[in-house]
């Protein structure tokens, strides 16, 4: 069985009478109901909200054994490695001008880099060829399963919108 939110996009999707606008109005709809759900079950452990001002925040059990929390002793921890080839490189040079006065020559560079994500629109159009026959029936080729509505959303801008909600 799946979820209220699935039953309701199905029969959105069911409903034969619903305009094309409308079936998009709902789904736009359900999917701000379902993030909103979701939100109402966040707590300061994983949002913005101080452990002060939450309701919700269960206390902490003392431990019986006396350790302190965290990984084992030794434990080696990872993080985010360079990469040998950034797509973008933007050198920052130091403004002179705060500088005492002297001859400079540059020795070098400190590097940093950032993780990104850059997101832009992308349209697919799709167009199902129609032929006719000498009789003047007409056969129209099927759309990818999933494409069913002149314009909607596509899976991965619904998904993206979802984790940004929720990150």
């Amino acid at each position: 069985m799946g979820t209220s939110s699935e039953k309701a996009r199905r029969l959105v999707n069911e409903d034969k009478n619903l305009s094309v606008a409308t079936q998009s109005m709902f789904e736009i709809m359900i999917l701000i109901i379902t993030l909103l759900a979701h939100r109402l079950n966040l707590n300061s452990t994983y949002s913005s909200k101080p452990p002060s001002s939450d309701p919700n925040r269960k206390k902490e059990p003392k431990s019986k054994t006396g350790k302190k929390p965290g990984g084992p002793k030794g434990h080696v921890g990872t993080t985010l490695k360079k990469v040998d080839d950034p797509d973008k490189i933007k050198e920052v040079k130091i403004d002179r001008r705060h500088l005492p006065a002297g001859q400079y020559r540059q020795v070098g560079f400190e590097s940093r880099q950032v993780f990104d994500i850059d997101i832009c629109r992308v349209v697919t159009e799709y167009r199902a060829q129609i032929l006719e026959d000498a009789n003047g029936k007409q056969f129209v080729a099927s759309f990818p399963e999933g494409v069913t509505k002149a314009v909607q959303y596509g899976t991965g801008l619904k998904a993206h919108s979802v984790y940004l909600s929720q990150f």
